[in-house]
């Protein structure tokens, strides 16, 4: 689906998030994985992310995708993202490193 793949491009701009997909998976399978991470429904987009960076960009990424939603069929389709994980990395500040 296009609008997946141009929310992925858009995500790939945020710093500090990434797709939520199965690390596993991407050995294996033969089409681009990330593409999990994001559900496409008539009223609702849902955008999974892993924070690889605190503070969160939830705003920022919010404006970004949404405006890759303007003038299509999900313009006034409710935004979601949901952080599933925290990389470890995004913590290492708080022991110093």
């Amino acid at each position: 689906m296009v609008i997946v793949a141009e929310l992925l491009k858009a995500l790939g701009k945020i710093e500090g998030l990434r797709p939520s997909a199965p690390e596993p998976a991407r050995s294996w399978i033969p089409w681009d994985v990330d593409a999990v991470a994001v559900d496409v429904e008539d009223d609702l987009v849902c955008v999974r992310v892993v924070a690889t960076r605190l503070p969160l960009q939830c705003a920022e990424a919010g404006e970004v995708l949404r405006a890759v939603l303007v003038g299509t069929q999900w313009e006034d389709a409710m935004l979601r993202i949901v952080v599933t994980d925290v990389d470890k990395r995004a913590l290492d500040h708080l022991n110093g490193a």
